[in-house]
This record gives C-alpha cells, structure tokens and sequence, in this order.
C-alpha cells in the first residue's frame, strides 16, 4: 500500500502548480537573482531557465517540485503588487512656459499619455505613483504646462510605441537605481519640436533639453541611464543616447553626413554644434562627433562625465551586422539595442568595437590597491589583465607594414619560415567519382565556431620571450617555428588508436588552404599540440613565447555564449533539443521576431569583429609602411592572441572531420571558415551524420545550438557544384562560399 501512496505522492509533486510565465520572471528579479544562479541551484542550463520564463517549456521532474518551491518562498516576500491609484485626468494643454522641477516624465509606450497628474489628484495618489515607479514623484502639470506634456507623438510619427511594452523593464528590486531607466534610450521629436526618448521596457521620458549640451547635462542629472560595470576593478557604462533623423535636425545636427564628413568619419571642427559644447567645456575624443561620438569632462575624483552618442543616420548601426535597425520607429530601436545592451554590453562603437571593449570591461587594467601605510589606495596592476601599456609583437608575428619589420629589404615578401600565418580554411577539392553519384551537398555550419576556440584557450598577457631550440610545450602560449611536413595524414591517432585514412581527401591542419607545408614554418601553440595530438614529434628551433600567460578570453566567451543562447531561446531554439527538433526550430527562426534575428547577428558579429581588432591595420590615407598606427597603442592590439584563437578554431573543426572519417569514410568536399560541406545521398544533415538512439558520434559532429556544435547551412545538388565548378573552370572552386543559396556571381569568383 505504501508504494501506491509515494506513486500517488510522486504524481502530484510532478503536478506542482506554478504561477504563470511573467510572474516567474518577476519573483526571480524581485529577488535579485539572475537567471544563472536560479539554473545552478537546480542543475539545469540557464536557457532552460529563460524558456520557463517565456512559457516556451514546462518544468519536469524532479527539477519542478524544487521550482515550484522557490516560487512559492519568493511569492509570499513579494506578493504581487497592486493595480496603481489612477491618476486625475490631466488637464488640456494650452499655451505657457514650464514650471517646476526638470525631473524626466514618464510615459508607457503606447500609452494614451504621460504618466502625470493634474493639480487636483491627491497626494497619497502622487506618492504611490512615485513609490511603484521607485523614483522620485512625476512632475506636476498645471493647465500653464508645456503645450507638449499631455499628448503622445502621433501615430503616423511614432507607428511601433505599442508594442514597446512587451517586454518589461527589470523589477526595482534587482536593478541599480542610479540607472533606473536602463542602458540607453532612442531620442526623437515629433513635428511640433516635442523631444522624447524611449527607454528599455516600453518607457518614454519627455526631454527638456534644446541643444545637445543641454541634452548631454540631461542624460547625466536626470535620466538615469548607464548600466552598471561588469567587473568588480571595471567602471559603470556611460548611458548611449540614439539621435533619429529628427532629433538631429531638432538639435542643429544634418541628418546625413555630406560625402566629405563622411569620408572624413565626422563632423568638421567649425559646426556650430561642436562650437556649443567647446563653449559649454564638453570635450570629444579624438575621433571627433562623428556616427558613434563621445562627449565627456575630463574625471573629477571617481566621478565620470561622459555621455556617447550613436546616429543611425550616419551609419553608425552596419547594415551587415544590424540589419534594418536604422530604419526601426524609436520604441523598436529601444528595445533591441536594449536586449544587446543587457545581454552583452552598451555598445561602444561598430560590433567589432563593442566585442574589444567587452573584453577590457570584463578584465580592466588596473585596480584599486590595499590600503597602504598612509591609509590610501592607489592604482595597480590587476591581475589577469592585459595590463594598461602595450607591448610588442614578436617579429613573426608581426603584419608587413610594422615598425618592428623596418630592418627588411624594401618589397620583401615574407615565407612560412618568418611570418605567422594562422588564418581560417578557404580549402577545397575535386569530387570524388563516388560522391558524383551521390544527389546531394549538404552544408554544415559550426556555431560561433571563433568563439568556441577562444573558450579555455591560454594566451599571453605579458611580452614574449625568444627561445632557441625549445622543448615544445603544449600549455604555454607562444609562436614556434617547426618543421610539419613530417607529419602524414593517411595514418593518425584518433583518441589512443591509429587509423588509416585517405590522406589526399583531407585538407592539412597546418595551412589555412590546406595544403601540406614544405618545410618549417611559424605556428601558434595549438596547431603544434595538435601535432603530437597525431601521434608525431616535434622538435621546435625557435620560438617566442609567454610565460606569463592565462584563460582571457573566458569571461568574454562565456558572456558572449549565454548572450547567444538566450537570445536563440527567445526564438523558440532551445539548448537540449533532439537533433531532428533541432532542425525543425531552426526553420524559420529569424522571422518569429526579426529584431531578436538582428541581436543574434549582433552578437555573433562582435565575436568576430572583436577577434579581428586584436590585429587591426592601418586605416586612412598618409599611413607608410614603417609607421606606427593608432591601433598599436592599446593594450588590447594582441596579434598573437588573435592567432591563437584562429589556430584552435581551425584545429577543433579538423578534428571533428578527422573523428568522422574514421567512423564513416565520408570527407568533407569544400571547407570555408566554419562551414564544411559533405556529398549525401539525402538532403538533410541527418542523411549522414552517425546518430544513434539519438546519440552523436563523439568528438564529431552533434546538430545544436551551443557554440561549437553545428547547425544545417544548406543544400545544392551535386549537379549544381558540378556545373557551377564548369561554369567558372575552377575544378577547385570553394563551394562551401555558395551552399546557403546556391547564389554564384563573377563578383563572388574574384572576376
């Protein structure tokens, strides 16, 4: 009898009533716990966490039970709160000049008007209001207010303010109340010259300001924007104000910049809006008030002055990673730059910018010191970090133009032998006449393939160190110069067994065009390892390396990581789903919400923009070959952690094809970056990848979304590849540049 009672137990405990999506997201923030913290506690995944909040999944045991219980704690700490005391119908604007206090209005998206209250509403009311709002009480309209207070922007203005709201601002319980209105806002003006901005979460503030000093005093007295730093040494992020086309033309500023501006990247010195703020002491960084500008005072004690500014309308926002984002109404534009601002971080310039920036914010340069003698702290060194002054390359790993390469003949070209050349595979070869009779090429795209190599790869932090005739070590980063030649892919080891392979149908691991080296060259230390991974020796005669050295990159994976999942959770693409669910989520993702699409490309662009500002090159006219250039004055030019990320990005997909080989004699036809393409007999991933019960092949290829797994690129015949590679005579032609669409231009073939 006792076993059909627990069976009775056990069926209503995997009942367990929950409270519905919203407010599970509310009690979690009410709390001030984050989404990790609550997917530790019960051992599953943080996109787990965010699809219960969403109502995409349901909880199962055991892990509901321990859910429902949290829940049930954090209900009766914060019980839900109650509808607000509406306020008196505010009276009919007219005529007059402002009176009273500069605090910011708040306004709903899509709201019938501003969240004011008129002269006749009770006090208990107005501190009610302000209590649920956690800030200081709305302002008080008089019927002498500002013409503009008690009406929205019109509709055919402002047509997306209604759908702002769907997605809430955080709880003010797990919020840092100097930045209580978010990150950043959308600043825009109606016809009648109304200024607004629109906040994450569907808010909108009325903006007093008439000139852009006066709009960057603003931002910084009274809007409570910025976001609060993502490390314990780091500052907190200055708030980012977005000017529509309309609000630069309300504050003196063109709405494109003339083809001169442009190329110039900025505003000539004599604008009359720069000449406001030298005349007001705002100052701009050296890259002037252009697309993405930075008005600041120079730092008073700890408090910082800076307010950065993103125009659209002059391109700030790169079609290429941003989508139609420019184009958005300002509630819209809000809420996703908003959901990448939260996820990721502020953006700080182009997506290549913001992903170099991340990884000083997450490891700044300095930190505050103990206490010393005299009771003071100053700044030192923190640890982990790149530290605040640049350092050299190693001369291998040096790009052609570099001060530290003047020595060299003029039109020198530099061999394998004294260049680092650690770049993504562009490899490709003729079909074979068994995978001619196959009726399909099916391509396979690894999932932020450049941020999975980064993820737990060690990386130089100090200056290298030049070493003769070294013993190759695997954990110490570094650049060597060793002869691989040796090294024959027909026979290798696959986990602790060698396997015979067909060498001429792999690409070689050690050169971006796969092709097998000729002798010795300059590698990066996970191209070495990967060496003796093999089963072959290594003897090293040179090498540069870092003995001061650590993980970098981790935190800047791991935030980049979750940014991606959640997002592709929102989406409906979960991290635990079945290879065949998988697929089927994937279809179509992009349109269940297209702006969710573009953060997703957002983020990916700012891993690989981020990696690629590691090496940055000259830009713009007057630069010679000898001269240094801007970008090797920051700690954060690191070619050679960039290599070292690319190296072990090329290294994890070669050893995927190698593990699948092995198992199944299928080779991989084209190569491109992190896409791979196979000929099949089906047109799906599933037509030949080797699933078992579900199960994947380990250490190949496993269709998901975590990074380094692998998602379906697309599908052209066979027939297709054959006559596109005939078309242009390239036997070789990568087709792996074509697969998605099967779209092949002249432009495309480098014709």
């Amino acid at each position: 009898m006792s076993e059909l009672f627990d069976a009775v137990d056990a069926l209503i405990a995997g009942q367990s009533p929950l409270p519905p999506p919203g407010e599970r997201e509310r009690l979690r923030k009410a709390h001030g716990l984050t989404q990790e913290q609550v997917a530790s506690a019960l051992k599953v995944r943080r996109p787990t966490i965010v699809s219960w909040e969403s109502g995409k999944t349901e909880p199962r045991p055991p892990q509901r039970e321990a859910y429902a219980r949290l829940l049930e704690k954090l209900s009766e700490l914060y019980p839900a709160t109650p509808a607000p005391v509406p306020a008196a119908a505010a009276p009919s604007p007219v005529s007059g000049t402002f009176t009273g206090s500069t605090a910011p209005v708040r306004r709903e998206a899509g709201s019938a008007g501003p969240r004011t209250l008129s002269t006749g509403a009770a006090p208990d009311a107005v501190a009610m209001t302000a209590e649920q709002n956690n800030q200081q009480p709305p302002v008080v309209r008089t019927a002498t207010s500002h013409p503009g207070v008690t009406t929205r922007p019109s509709a055919s203005r402002h047509p997306a303010a209604k759908k702002a709201t769907a997605r809430p601002a955080a709880a003010p319980a797990a919020a840092d109340p100097r930045f209580g209105n978010g990150p950043l806002a959308v600043v825009d003006a109606d016809t009648g010259g109304q200024v607004f901005a629109y906040c994450v979460g569907g808010l909108v503030l009325d903006v007093p300001a008439k000139s852009i000093p006066a709009l960057v005093d603003w931002t910084l007295r009274e809007a409570k924007l910025g976001a609060p730093k993502l490390s314990g040494p780091g500052k907190s992020a200055d708030p980012l104000l977005v000017l529509t086309e309309a609000a630069c033309e309300r504050f003196g500023l063109p709405a494109a910049l003339t083809g001169e501006e442009e190329l110039a990247g900025r505003l000539p010195e004599g604008h009359k809006v720069i000449k406001q703020l030298v005349r007001a002491e705002w100052k701009l960084t050296k890259r002037g008030f252009g697309p993405w500008a930075r008005i600041y005072r120079p730092v008073t004690g700890s408090e910082r002055a800076c307010v950065q500014l993103c125009i659209p309308s002059w391109h700030a926002l790169d079609a290429r990673h941003w989508g139609d984002a420019a184009q958005l109404p300002p509630a819209e534009l809000a809420r996703l730059l908003g959901t990448y601002a939260g996820r990721v971080m502020t953006p700080r310039g182009s997506t290549a910018v913001t992903g170099l920036e991340l990884m000083t914010a997450l490891h700044p340069p300095t930190r505050a010191s103990e206490p010393g003698i005299d009771g003071k702290r100053h700044s030192e060194h923190n640890p982990g970090s790149l530290g605040k002054d640049p350092v050299d390359p190693a001369p291998c790993e040096a790009p052609d133009g570099h001060p530290l390469l003047t020595d060299l003949p003029r039109f020198h070209v530099r061999g394998p032998a004294e260049k680092l050349f650690e770049e993504a595979y562009d490899w490709a070869r003729p079909l074979t006449d068994c995978e001619c009779t196959k009726r399909h090429l099916v391509g396979l795209d690894v999932n932020m393939a450049f941020a999975a190599g980064a993820n737990g790869v060690p990386v130089g932090l100090g200056v290298p160190t030049h070493v003769v005739d070294p013993v190759f070590d695997p954990k110490l980063p570094g650049s060597w110069l060793v002869d691989l030649s040796h090294v024959d892919l027909s026979r290798v080891k696959a986990g602790k067994e060698w396997v015979e392979l067909d060498g001429g149908l792999l690409p070689s691991p050690f050169t971006p065009k796969g092709e097998r080296p000729e002798g010795p060259a300059w590698y990066a230390t996970p191209t070495v390892a990967y060496a003796q991974e093999l089963g072959y020796d290594v003897a090293p005669t040179e090498a540069w390396v870092r003995y001061e050295n650590g993980r970098y990159l981790d935190a800047w994976y791991q935030r980049l990581r979750d940014a991606y999942l959640a997002t592709m959770a929102d989406l409906g693409v979960d991290a635990d789903l079945a290879p065949g669910d998988f697929l089927t989520a994937m279809d179509g993702y992009k349109a269940r919400d297209p702006q969710l699409a573009i953060v997703v490309s957002a983020v990916k662009a700012t891993v690989k923009g981020g990696l690629g500002k590691l090496r940055e090159r000259p830009r713009g006219e007057g630069w010679r070959p000898g001269e240094p250039w801007r970008a090797l004055s920051r700690p954060t030019w690191r070619p050679d952690i960039r290599a070292a990320v690319i190296s072990r990005t090329r290294i994890n997909l070669h050893r995927k094809i190698v593990k699948h080989a092995a198992f199944t004699g299928q080779y991989p036809v084209a190569i491109l970056s992190d896409c791979v393409v196979y000929a099949a007999d089906g047109p799906s991933p599933l037509d030949f990848l080797p699933y078992r019960d579900g199960k994947p092949l380990p250490g190949g290829f496993k269709l998901g979304i975590n990074p380094g797994l692998v998602k379906w690129e697309g599908t052209q015949s066979v027939l297709w590849g054959e006559g596109v590679r005939e078309q242009f005579d390239a036997p070789e032609l990568n087709l792996a540049r074509y697969i998605k669409d099967g779209t092949v231009t002249n432009a495309d073939n480098g014709e």
